[in-house]
């Protein structure tokens, strides 16, 4: 069906039918309930906070496992933020705490592996493109550098891309 169908298609509804539609939607679809949960109560901090203990859990678990040190825990997140039309300083934030946590890891034991230094450069490109994107970089161009000088000083396979990227913020 096209957008340009189900608009017909509402308008022939009456109010009545319309709320019997969606509270059906909101009740059968998890992803509509959390739509309109946020929608209707944001509470953007707690969101967040909750991610960057997943994220930070990652790599620093509470119950004595091994860190499994996945990006994919922060990108489920972000991608999440991004769909619910969070605030965009509140997802770049998140996207720059997955990056720190991992320079905290590795600054205490040393990587071996490329596909890591390969995925922490796709995040930094992608919180650069992000900040450079919707007017925040100079909101987040220090913690921006901090991450690039740490990859640095740590030595990562990928330092000079890093540069390369940091550098197109100036």
């Amino acid at each position: 069906m096209s957008k340009r169908d189900l608009k017909k298609y509402l308008k022939e509804l009456d109010k009545e039918q319309l709320e019997e539609q969606l509270l059906e939607l909101y009740e059968k679809f998890s992803d509509v309930k959390t739509y309109y949960d946020f929608v209707f109560n944001p509470k953007e901090d707690k969101l967040l906070q909750e991610a960057k203990l997943k994220v930070t859990n990652e790599y620093f678990p509470l119950k004595g496992k091994r860190a499994k040190l996945r990006r994919s825990v922060a990108q489920k997140y972000i991608k999440h933020f991004l769909s619910l039309g969070v605030d965009s300083y509140v997802v770049a934030d998140l996207m720059l705490h997955n990056l720190e946590v991992a320079q905290k890891y590795t600054a205490r034991r040393e990587m071996r592996y490329a596909s890591f230094y390969k995925s922490m450069l796709n995040s930094f490109e992608q919180v650069v493109k992000y900040s450079i994107e919707n007017g925040m970089v100079s909101e987040f161009k220090e913690r921006i550098f901090h991450i690039k000088d740490n990859a640095f000083k740590q030595n990562w396979e990928n330092k000079e891309e890093l540069e390369r990227l940091f550098d197109a913020i100036d």
